[in-house]
């Protein structure tokens, strides 16, 4: 298993006005040009149509599914704010940055960071005008999951299938697919399609994806994609699920599991040569997903 759809670039063209895209849906955006001339953008019509000066347009903006965090500038007296909209049950970290800037700057200066709790919002940055000139810029915001200043605690971890179904086809460092940052410290299970999946420790729901049916050893195809259960843990830590069946999840978003509690079935799906499970303990280390070192009852970690 290699990259997973973790990091959410979301890019807006800043002009007069803001425009601001959700998180899984279409919106509009509406464009209009006042009497002096000067372009608006703005994500709801202006408030009075006939003092635009010119007839509005609206503009369709479809934003990725599944996003993390949703991009919100306001407008405030000349400058803008630019906020992050945290759409998980745990915590991200977001990092706003410039693709184009010209006459302006932020305040702190871009990129800048901010750690968002479960369903908050953060101001990222201070958008202002500088400079006599016209202002032109655009943003680009990514998404961590997870705090970046969790700190692990050693605890053992439960298996998180039935003993007489496990075999272990991979393990830490695992040369096939447990190479990077993400996987390094991962164990595939090797098992049969619909073997009950169970949390290995107890926690919040976090991110959950059952929609995905296809598999295959194409990495730019299949790489980025597989159902999969994230479950955000006391300390901070996040256990992720992964190569899950098709609609073979059971448990939704920010419903809180015990150890042992059965959240889905086992499948075939995203980058994987067969049937398996891949579990993996991950934290947030400066706006990078990593897999760490557990311990888990009765299973030997080393590579295979």
């Amino acid at each position: 298993m290699r990259a997973w759809p973790l990091a959410l670039a979301v890019a807006l063209a800043m002009f007069a006005g803001p425009l601001a895209r959700d998180a899984g849906a279409a919106n509009k955006v509406y464009r209009w040009v006042d009497k002096n001339g000067i372009v608006h953008y703005g994500d709801r019509p202006p408030a009075e149509p006939q003092a635009a000066g010119r007839q509005v347009r609206i503009i369709p903006v479809r934003a990725e599914p599944g996003a993390m965090a949703r991009l919100r500038v306001e407008n405030e007296g000349g400058h803008y704010l630019a906020f992050a909209d945290n759409l998980l049950d745990g915590p991200v970290e977001v990092m706003l940055s410039f693709d184009k800037a010209t006459n302006i700057r932020g305040e702190p200066e871009l990129p800048a960071r901010a750690t968002v709790p479960a369903h908050g919002s953060a101001l990222v940055s201070r958008l202002q005008i500088v400079g006599s000139g016209a202002s032109e810029f655009v943003v680009g915001l990514q998404a961590i999951p997870g705090d970046p200043n969790a700190k692990p605690r050693d605890v053992e971890y439960a298996l998180p299938l039935p003993r007489a179904a496990m075999r272990i086809d991979q393990g830490f460092g695992g040369t096939f697919s447990h190479t990077d940052p993400q996987n390094r410290y991962a164990i595939d299970f090797g098992v049969k399609q619909g073997t009950t999946i169970t949390a290995a420790r107890g926690g919040v729901v976090m991110q959950v994806e059952s929609d995905f049916d296809k598999a295959g050893l194409d990495l730019e195809k299949y790489g980025g994609r597989a159902n999969y259960v994230r479950i955000l843990h006391d300390d901070g830590t996040m256990g992720l699920y992964a190569h899950l069946k098709p609609e073979g999840v059971y448990v939704r978003v920010g419903q809180r599991v015990k150890a042992g509690q059965r959240i889905g079935l086992s499948g075939n799906t995203g980058f994987t040569t067969g049937p398996h499970l891949h579990f993996a303990v991950q934290v947030n280390r400066g706006m990078q997903l990593i897999a760490i070192p557990f311990r888990m009852d009765g299973v030997s970690t080393g590579a295979h």
